[in-house]
Formats: C-alpha cells, structure tokens, sequence
C-alpha cells in the first residue's frame, strides 16, 4: 500500500505524507489518461520508438555513457565537452521511464537497470556523482575547479546534474516501483543536506534545476530536509557581491538571477532556461511552504514575461549571447534566439502557476508554447532537432546563432533530451481537479479517469484539434454527482492572442463560444477563463463546444518595432509560417494585403496531415536584368509554424508586411 501512495503521489495525486500546504489544484496524472488522439499519439509514439532510442544510442556513440564507465574505473580523460553532460542520460531514462508507465517493454526496462547500473558504480562513496570530476578528481576540467563545489555559481553545474538525476530517478521510481536509481539518488540528495544550508556551505546553484528535484524526492519520502534545501538554495540568490553597476549581464549577476534576492526580482531576466527552472522552484516551493512573497515575485514576473518578453509563437529567450531574456520589448525577428529548453521550462512554470492560481491565462501561454514554440523543436521523424528556433530565414541573411535546418545531435544536447522527457508526459496537462471542481485545460481525444469526492468519473474527449473547432466531452461518473465542470475557453477565442497588450488581433472575432449540454445550449457563466457548469451530473452527459476557427492576423505592440506594419497568422491555437517549399522558392518577398481573404484546407498528405491556409497576395520579384523589380499577384501557402524545416533548407517568414514602405538595396 505504501509503495501505491508514493505511486499516486508522484503522478499528480494526493500526498501520502498529508501535507498541509500544496497546490490548490492537482493535476490528473498522465497515467490516468488513455489518449485516441492524432495530433498527440503519433508524436508519442514516435517519441517512444525513435527519439528515446536515437538518444541512448547517441549517448553511447558520443562518450556519454563511457564518462561514467571511466568515473567507476577512477582513470581515463573526460571524453564529452561538457562538464553537464550525465545530465543527458538521466533526461532520457526520465522520458523512457514514462514511456515504461504507459507502455511496458521489457527490454527498455532491463536496458534502463543497466544503465543504472553504470550510473551508480560511478557514484563515490559518500553520494557524489559528477563524472567530470569523479574521472580524475585530482585533475578535473576547468569548468569544475580545484575542489567540489567552488565553481558550482558560475559553470560547474554539479547541482544542475543532481537536479536531472532526482527528477530522472523519481520518473523511474515512479513507473517501475523499483529502487536502484532512487537510492542513488537519495544518497547523493543526502549528501546535499549534509554539505548544505544554515551554517555549512552556502551557494546559489548557477543552473538552478536541483530545487525543482530535490521537492520532487521530497513528495516520494517526506523528508522535510529536501524541501529545506530546496529553499535554502533559492534564498541565496541576490548575496554574491557581483558588480551591479555593469551593464555585462555575467558582472552584475542577471544572467544567473543571482543579481538580487528573489523576492526583490520583478523581471524574467538572465539565461532563459535557468530563469524557467527557478521560477517552476519557486512555485513548488511557495505552494508547498505557503511562502506568500515567493507567489507574489513570481506572478509579477509572470507578468513581465508574458507582456514583454515573449515571442508571438510562446518562445522566449530572444538573446544568443548568453541564450537569455533581453531588454523588455526586445524581440527581434533576424536573431531570434529561442532556445528549445526554454520553451519546455515555459510549459513547467505555467503549469504550476495555473496549479496555484486556477486561471486559464496560463494555460492559454501554456497552449501557445506547446503546439508551436515547443514541438518546432523536434522534426516529424522524431529524430531532428533545432536547439534554437528562428522567426524568419532569409537568403541573404546568415547569423551564427540561427539554425536554418534541423541536426541529428549537437555538441550541447540538451535540447534533445529535454524533448524526450517532455513529449510523454503530455496527457497530464489536460486536467486539473480540485474538490468538485474539475477543470478541461487541453483539447486532446481520450479518456481521463480521477476521484471525485471518493467517487471515481471519467471524461472522454471527442475532438480534431487543433484542426477542427468541435469539441464533445462525454462524462460518466460511477454514480450521479455533484461537480463544477469547467472548460477553458481559449483566450485566443475570446479575442485575445496572447493574455497581455503584447500581440492583438487587428480584427476583434465576435463569435460567442456556444456550449451545449445533452444537445440544449447552456448559459455558462466564466470565471477565470473557464465556462462553468454545475450540476448533478449522470453517465453519458454529453458537453459540446464550438470555437471559431477563422484565420486571424496578428499584430504587435508599437513598442515592438521590428513587426511595425506587420502581421502574424493565427488560426486555433497555431501560429503560421510561410516556407520556401510552398512559395515558390522565397517567402521573404510576400506582402498579405488588407483585403487578401484566406482560406484553410486540411491536406492529409502533407506534413504527416496539416490544415494549410492559402490566399492571393503580392510578391516582389527581382527582373531578369538584376536593376529593376516587379511585383506579382501569386498564391500564399501557409504551414503550422512547427512543420518547418522538415523538407530541406530554405526560407521561411512569419510576420509579413501588408505594404511596401521601402526597399532596402543589397548587392553581393
């Protein structure tokens, strides 16, 4: 029974330890949601039997693996480049442990056991695991300095591999209910509390990740001293006397949020991955401490993030130097930088906030990141990357940090890895409950199962999204019962692109969501975002709702200037592009007139089957003899913005102009 509490636990249940402070909602756990959807099925699919493959057959083929062979043996060279690479391995037993919860393989079970293996002879007696040390402590590599630890602030990341390895080993304690790798990870977590805290060594992790794992250990053993650690790490941020007055953000501490306190930080600020990870620590933390000040920084930077610093497609990190935040409103479209990592941090930290808050908003940031910034990551064969993802390639126009096609690996491949333990665990983003409420956040087919009120309902979802508006909700509790079914109604339904003044629609949609309960339209009242229907409810009720699905045009902030006279397209919760492929060979020549109407097909044979958007707009061509140009009227193709770049090199635009201004004349 104990081993079952932990179970239910670590999938999104309620704490065996009875805690008195947690997040208000909890989330149903993946394992509780059997999905018939398209959209998502094949994506986890494909993820089970490429990426998470592809990923240990790299993690062998490029020494990853042999590091911690030669870390058992005490001798050999560090053979990988960087000091974080262990955290490779431990990300993708963490997505291929949850692949194992919903889908036995014996094989892969027996592979991760002898992985593990390797892992913990690797290990030093008392906990520590870092091969890049262990391999030759008396000569480590630069990043790790002479002695443990006294780099960690800066480029060691000796936590940040600690913080994988507790999320990775409670992922594998969680769908296999065994303890080889969970022992090794609380020793080394043991060693934390040791080294650690009030009165012992005191830093700020310089890649924070370690809080987010080391709450995660303490929901499986109720030691207390995790969660301490936990926010004892955080704590120390703002305490290293760096430099405040250099604008250089290493100087002055932004990059790694360490340049105040975090209750004093009010921006999202730094590198952007690092920044994500921190502010998902601070919601475990503040949800499960009833830390007021930790909520009250978190929602403000929440805010700076979402009306100032964030793509229109959810990606943030707009800066290459350094991967990070820039400046607020700077987000430019020819270096657009977007890491993928912090995309799928994005997805993290607005999960917990709606957990703590209960507002749509940030699901609605959650949707957008997902099925747009977030899958343009990973290519259609499950087995292609972008580690950054551009907003615009231009032939003419080449920067070392914007990657105009997809890699099988890269030297820093977190990108990859981090894609391999997200994609599995998207079932449980769809549903949230708290008492008898019982929130629909995400659109996806299939069948939820929860408690309500010790009676057990389940909610089966009949739907073609993201291509199709029509969504059907099918409720069979075991017996009659009262609940509050709330539906999120997308904030892009309700004429809003994103929840902030950042982006807007230039045509307000004036079309009332229509819901329908057993066949009878329902008035709904909204609350927070969400349509909610109370009653008694009986097996086979049947909830229906239309979105609209008309194609919007997206337009910008005027304190964004590089989209100044500019528009996105937007149609349900995806963002378009136009590539090369569909246009002739160009998209950076295309202007969409005020008045082009657009049309939208599903094309089964494109793209693994995406709806495409299609109108009669305006291209500049450059003439025959090179000193003249003519403009043309041609037919747009507009794909799903993370279709890109999955046939061949080219261009691609997703912001275009509605009219010449002027030309800029470059000769080569």
């Amino acid at each position: 029974m104990k081993k079952l509490l932990f179970l239910l636990l670590a999938f999104g249940g309620t704490s065996a330890s009875a805690q008195m402070n947690d997040y208000p909602i909890q989330p149903v756990a993946f394992t509780k949601v059997t999905l018939v959807d398209k959209f998502w099925n094949s994506r986890i699919e494909i993820n089970r039997t490429v990426t998470i493959p592809a990923s240990f057959d790299r993690c062998k083929t490029t020494g990853r693996i042999k590091n911690f062979e030669m870390a058992a043996e005490g001798k050999g060279k560090f053979c990988t480049v960087y000091a974080f690479d262990d955290t490779d391995i431990y990300k993708t037993i963490e997505g291929a442990s949850y692949s194992l919860a919903v889908h036995p393989d014996k094989q892969l079970d027996a592979y991760l056991d002898s992985l593990i293996a390797i892992v913990g002879k690797a290990q030093e007696k008392d906990g520590y695991l870092y091969t890049y040390r262990t391999i030759d402590p008396l000569h480590p590599g630069g990043a790790a300095g002479p002695e443990r630890w006294v780099k960690e602030n800066e480029q060691s990341h000796e936590l940040y591999c600690a913080g994988h390895m507790y999320e990775g080993a409670a992922a594998h304690f969680m769908a296999t209910g065994k303890r080889n790798f969970l022992n090794i990870a609380l020793k080394n977590a043991d060693l934390l509390v040791a080294t650690f805290g009030p009165g012992k060594r005191a830093v700020a992790p310089g890649h924070e990740i370690v809080e987010m794992g080391l709450v995660r250990l303490y929901r499986i053993t109720g030691k207390k001293e995790y969660l301490d650690l936990a926010k004892f790490f955080i704590d120390q941020r703002g305490k290293k006397p760096y430099n405040k007055k250099s604008k250089n953000v290493w100087e002055n501490g932004t990059y790694y949020q360490d340049d105040k306190p975090v209750i004093n930080q009010e921006e999202a600020e730094g590198h952007a991955v690092r920044a994500m990870y921190l502010y998902s620590g601070m919601a475990d933390v503040a949800a499960l401490t009833g830390d007021k000040e930790y909520l009250a920084a978190i929602d403000k930077i929440w805010d700076n993030m979402v009306g100032k610093k964030m793509y229109v497609q959810g990606s943030i990190g707009a800066v290459g130097d350094g991967e990070r935040f820039g400046d607020n409103y700077e987000l430019p479209n020819t270096t657009a930088y977007n890491e993928t990592c912090a995309a799928i941090g994005s997805v993290f930290w607005n999960q917990r906030m709606f957990l703590l808050h209960g507002d749509a908003k940030y699901i609605d940031v959650l949707e957008k990141v997902l099925y747009n910034g977030l899958i343009s990551g990973v290519g259609l064969d499950g087995k292609s990357f972008f580690y950054t993802n551009a907003m615009q390639i231009q032939e003419h126009f080449n920067h070392p940090d914007i990657e105009r096609e997809r890699s099988g690996w890269f030297v820093c491949s977190c990108c990859p890895t981090n894609i391999a333990r997200l994609i599995p665990s998207v079932p449980g983003y769809i549903y949230g409950q708290n008492g008898k409420d019982v929130f629909v956040n995400l659109f996806i087919s299939g069948t939820g199962s929860m408690l309500v009120n010790k009676k057990s309902l389940q909610i089966t979802q009949q739907n073609n999204y993201p291509w199709d508006g029509g969504l059907a909700f099918i409720i069979n509790p075991a017996s009659a019962m009262d609940m509050n079914f709330k539906i999120r109604i997308p904030g892009w339904a309700q004429n809003q692109a994103v929840p902030s003044d950042l982006y807007s629609y230039q045509q307000p949609l004036n079309k009332k969501v229509v819901i329908k309960l057993n066949g009878q339209p329902v008035d709904y009242q909204i609350e927070k975002g969400y349509a909610v229907i109370s009653k008694k409810w009986k097996k086979g009720d049947k909830v229906e709702m239309l979105l609209p699905m008309d194609v919007q045009r997206v337009v910008a902030s005027d304190k964004l200037p590089n989209d100044a006279g500019r528009i996105a397209l937007q149609r349900g919760p995806l963002m378009y592009a136009a590539e090369w492929k569909d246009n002739g060979g160009l998209a950076s020549n295309i202007i969409i007139p005020k008045d082009a109407v657009f049309t939208s097909q599903f094309d089964a044979g494109l793209l693994n089957g995406v709806t495409v958007l299609k109108a009669d707009v305006k291209a500049i061509n450059i003439d025959a003899d090179k000193q003249s140009i003519s403009t043309e009227t041609k037919t747009l193709t507009a794909i799903p913005y993370y279709a890109w770049a999955n046939r061949g090199k080219g261009e691609m635009m997703v912001w275009f102009p509605e009219q010449v201004k002027y030309v800029d004349i470059i000769s080569q």
